[in-house]
C-alpha cells in the first residue's frame, strides 16, 4: 500500500468513477490509475469499487468504509507536513481562505491588510465561493479557514465561530418615495419589484422567511451574488435593493440611500469554519484572532479538536 494508491482511491470517488478524470487530475494514465487499484485491491483482498465490466459504477461496501480511513491517512499526512513547516519555517507559507464576494469586498479588507504587516512573507489566497463551494474546500482540505453566513455553521465536521452579526437594509435611489415611509413596512416594499440576492447567498433565506411569515408576496425580478451588482442596478432604476448593510457606503454610493430595516429582517451571523483535526499554521490563528479577538489559539483548538468528543463517549 503507498500514498499514490490512496489519492487514487479519493480522486476516483471525487471524480465521479471517471479514471481518465482522475489520470488527468493526478498526472498519470488511465492504464496507471487502473493498475493501482487493481495492485491494492489485491493485497487488501476485497474489491473497493462496483464494477460493470471495465466501467466503474461506485464503491462497495468495503469500499466505502476504505474511504473513510483513506480520507483521514491523507489528511493527518498533510497535518504532518504542516506541522513540519510550522517549525522550520514559522513565518513563511501559504494560506488559504474561502469566501464569498460580500466578506472578500466588504469585511476582511482591514484583517488582510492587518494580517500582511504581521505576515509580509505569507502567501494568502483569497478564494471566493459559494457557500456549498466553501464547506466543500474545508472539507477536502483545499482552504485552511472558510467565512460565510450560510451552511459552514449546518457541517458537523466543521468547527464555526461567530465572526460578526449583521443586518439586511434597504438600498434606493435618492429621492424615492419610501424615503417618506415611516416606519417602513413589508408592504410598502413589496409595491416595487425587489433586486436581492441569489437563493443560498447573503441571508437570502431571511428575507425570504420575512416576507412569508407577514403574508406579503415579494415582487423579486432579480437575484444577485453581491452586492455591487444589487447597487448597480438599483441606481438604474429597475427596482429596491435589500441587501447587507455593511455593503452600503454613503461616500461611494453618493447615488442610492440606505433605510435601515433591521426591524424587519431578522439578525444574520457570518461564521468562520475550519474542518475539525485539520492542523493550523500559527498565523491561521493569529487571522482568526483577528477577525474576532475573543477567538484566541487555545479556545480555536479546543473547538476543534474532535478526540475532546472521541474521550468523551
Amino acid at each position: 500500500m503507498n500514498f499514490q494508491q490512496l489519492r487514487i482511491i479519493r480522486e476516483t470517488a471525487r471524480r465521479n468513477f471517471n479514471l481518465t478524470e482522475v489520470g488527468n487530475a493526478l498526472f498519470t494514465s488511465q492504464s496507471g490509475v487502473s493498475k493501482h487499484i487493481k495492485d491494492l485491491e489485491d493485497e487488501l483482498g476485497i474489491e473497493v469499487f462496483v464494477r460493470k465490466g471495465k466501467r466503474l459504477l461506485g464503491l462497495t461496501d468495503p469500499g466505502k468504509e476504505l474511504l473513510i480511513l483513506v480520507e483521514r491517512m491523507l489528511h493527518d499526512a498533510r497535518n504532518i507536513k504542516t506541522l513540519a513547516e510550522q517549525y522550520s519555517q514559522r513565518d513563511v507559507g501559504h494560506l488559504t481562505v474561502v469566501t464569498t464576494h460580500t466578506q472578500a469586498r466588504y469585511a476582511l479588507p482591514a484583517v488582510i491588510a492587518e494580517f500582511k504587516k504581521i505576515f509580509p512573507k505569507v502567501h494568502l489566497k483569497l478564494h471566493q465561493g459559494s457557500p456549498q463551494e466553501i464547506v466543500q474546500m474545508l472539507l477536502e482540505g483545499e482552504a485552511d479557514i472558510g467565512i460565510a453566513t450560510e451552511a459552514i455553521a449546518d457541517v458537523g465536521e466543521i468547527a464555526s465561530f461567530p465572526f460578526y452579526h449583521w443586518h439586511h437594509g434597504l438600498v434606493v435611489p435618492s429621492g424615492h418615495a419610501l424615503l417618506e415611509q415611516y416606519p417602513l413596512t413589508l408592504e410598502a416594499i413589496s409595491d416595487y419589484p425587489i433586486i436581492t440576492y441569489h437563493e443560498g447567498f447573503t441571508g437570502r433565506t431571511r428575507i425570504d422567511k420575512a416576507f412569508a411569515e407577514a403574508g406579503v408576496a415579494a415582487d423579486i425580478v432579480m437575484s444577485a451574488l453581491d452586492a455591487d451588482v444589487i447597487k448597480t442596478y438599483v441606481e438604474l432604476g429597475l427596482g429596491v435593493g435589500i441587501m447587507a448593510s455593511v455593503a452600503f457606503n454613503p461616500q461611494r454610493d453618493t447615488h442610492l440611500q440606505l433605510i435601515d430595516s433591521r426591524h424587519l429582517f431578522p439578525e444574520n451571523v457570518t461564521n468562520i469554519g475550519i474542518r475539525k483535526g485539520h492542523y493550523l499554521r500559527g498565523y491561521a490563528y493569529r487571522f482568526i484572532e483577528l477577525c474576532s479577538p475573543g477567538l484566541d489559539e487555545a479556545a480555536v483548538r479546543h473547538a476543534s479538536n474532535p478526540s475532546k468528543d472521541r474521550d468523551e463517549l
